[in-house]
């Protein structure tokens, strides 16, 4: 948890909110980058479907934060994660009501492919190793 609060702390984190057709608020947006990094526009997407109380989705959301802050060669500064709230939307919900959490790319012509199950047990930086070679794939 330390780590994670260090995480927060030293991130610039973007939110915003799609409001879908029927009023409901689906998406939020959340763009780690460390405040020093240049502003560059980002060619690499994650979603993360998730929904409120699950502790699996809890966990991937502090380790990808834990993640975003690595350096290195598989840094993830320039990806955007796009967190779902699968009740919000029923298609999401039935899709993957038994699967979440659910990380998916999204290709460079909008499609989502969706990746492989990661370990609640991986640690920060090999979770960062998978989705950077997952995302090199494109």
């Amino acid at each position: 948890m330390a780590t994670v609060a260090r995480a927060v702390a030293v991130l610039a984190v973007a939110r915003t909110s799609t409001v879908l057709p029927g009023g409901g608020n689906s998406q939020r947006l959340l763009k780690f980058k460390p405040l020093c990094s240049s502003s560059s526009p980002s060619s690499r997407k994650l979603v993360l479907y998730s929904k409120p109380g699950c502790c699996l989705c809890d966990g991937l959301k502090e380790k990808l934060q834990a993640a975003f802050l690595l350096s290195g060669p598989h840094s993830l500064s320039d990806v955007d994660l796009q967190i779902r709230d699968i009740t919000t939307n029923p298609e999401w919900d039935k899709a993957y009501q038994y699967e979440i959490p659910v990380l998916a790319k999204v290709l460079s012509d909008g499609t989502e492919e969706t990746l492989p199950r990661l370990s609640p047990r991986l640690g920060v930086e090999l979770l960062q190793k998978k989705i950077a070679a997952a995302l090199g794939e494109q």
